[in-house]
């Protein structure tokens, strides 16, 4: 999908230096997933506290050995 957008020259740069990519595009797409990836991640964390445990799950049976 083709956008246009108006995006700071100076922070995109940065992004691109710090980043390692080679372009500017793969820089944005990178910062999106990374976006909404924190994004999702405040809503789990938000979850906490919330949610009663399962009385019934055995943390040990799920152990390797």
């Amino acid at each position: 999908m083709a956008t246009n957008l108006a995006i700071d020259d100076e922070l995109l740069n940065e992004a691109l230096a710090i980043s390692g990519l080679k372009t500017k595009k793969d820089t944005v797409n990178l910062a999106l997933k990374e976006f909404v990836s924190h994004r999702k991640q405040l809503e789990i964390i938000d979850l906490f506290g919330k949610m009663d445990p399962d009385p019934d799950y055995d943390y040990k049976k799920g152990r390797n050995r």
